[in-house]
């Protein structure tokens, strides 16, 4: 590099996971161990789920997706009976609920992009079996309404956490509210690669779930139910367990990093950025704005990414919209119009823990010449 030449500032993408030595030394140790699936590991990772969730018992699986197939396995969830979920989420959702058989409801949302447990309550009916809030972007759903609503009810909870990893609502963990549905896939806050985990307090519900993810047996040869191959890898668990030990500071990395982020934006009459309610702790899966109408977001997004800034939209259109489901008879296609105008409004901003201040502010003076070109 010559002295008139500046350097090249790196690409800063939507997410980066911060691994290094710990998970190398571990995986290691995992393949020179010889046993390679549901072993150690497992249960180490295992125990720093129940830390995570508050709560008495996590059983690892094999992804997130898994994990949401197996809370309403085990809660009897099935054909003649409704889930109320939101629109505003990703396929996995509605997947597990049709899978099971169960018919999906659709509830909107509010301004935090969460669940709005009035929609929720106008949808319960006789059929009516659970509410699944999706924890969105790292932000609880307002879950005390909601038990309240389950509680009068008589309806199970099934917590879609995947994007929610120590998460609280006034100071109670996420994935502690009902059944709890973690994903430890690539992107997310902490990962395995791919691998999941279901949390409950119920003794009954986890011996189930021990059951189910391995072929139905309770011990070996003792089948206790019809069951499925949903084990987690020992190898898996090791890419995760170091991340888990030091989630509080990934956490905190994350709320620095948003906080700055916002304090950069706050000036700008163009977007609408992120709030976190009173009570609820937000742990920043991702940084979700809102664009003014009108604003062209392909185009914003495509001037960030010159500036070597990736974004994301997540999600550019309501779950049930695409060709899978639009004629699925188990979709109520429930009306949902603030969901609706959300898919065409949000962009999502790195905020992940690989971020110097220095990049945080290169996001906000990308963002800000996108806007004024837009």
């Amino acid at each position: 590099m010559t002295a008139t030449q500046t350097p090249v500032e790196a690409r800063i993408r939507i997410s980066a996971p911060q691994l290094g030595a710990e998970v190398e030394s571990l995986v290691l140790e995992v393949l020179r161990s010889g046993h390679l699936a549901q072993g150690p590991m497992v249960g180490r990772f295992e125990a720093l789920c129940t830390s995570m969730a508050g709560t008495a018992h996590a059983i690892a699986v094999a992804n997130g997706t898994v994990a949401l197939d197996a809370a309403l396995a085990v809660l009897d969830i099935g054909p003649g009976q409704e889930v109320i979920t939101s629109p505003f989420t990703f396929a996995a959702t509605i997947n597990a609920i049709l899978r099971s058989g169960a018919s999906v409801r659709f509830a909107d949302i509010r301004e935090d992009f969460t669940i709005d447990p009035e929609s929720v309550a106008a949808l319960i009916g006789p059929d009516t079996a659970a509410i699944m809030p999706v924890h969105l972007y790292g932000l609880p759903a307002d879950m005390r309404p909601l038990m309240s609503l389950a509680g009068t009810h008589g309806l199970a909870i099934v917590e879609d956490a995947a994007q929610a990893h120590a998460a609280d609502v006034d100071g109670r963990r996420v994935g502690s509210f009902g059944v709890g549905c973690f994903s430890f896939y690539a992107t997310k806050n902490v990962t395995s690669g791919e691998g999941g985990c279901v949390t409950t307090d119920d003794a009954m519900l986890a011996e189930r779930l021990r059951a189910l993810r391995n072929q139905g047996m309770r011990s070996r040869y003792d089948y206790a139910m019809i069951g499925q191959n949903w084990r987690m890898t020992d190898v898996a668990a090791a890419i995760a367990i170091p991340q888990m030990e030091r989630l509080d500071e990934i956490v905190r990395a994350r709320r620095h990093n948003a906080a700055l982020l916002t304090s950069l934006l706050e000036n700008d009459e163009a977007i609408t950025a992120p709030r976190v309610p009173s009570g609820r702790g937000h742990v920043w899966h991702q940084y979700t704005l809102l664009l003014e109408p009108g604003i062209d977001r392909d185009r914003v997004a495509a001037s960030m990414s010159s500036d070597g800034i990736e974004t994301g939209v997540y999600y550019p259109g309501l779950v049930w919209d695409h060709e899978a489901y639009r004629t699925h008879p188990n979709v109520r296609r429930d009306d949902t119009p603030l969901a609706r105008e959300y898919t065409s409004r949000c962009l999502s901003l790195p905020v992940h823990p690989g971020l110097s201040t220095r990049d945080v502010e290169r996001v906000a003076e990308a963002l800000d010449r996108a806007l004024l070109a837009s």
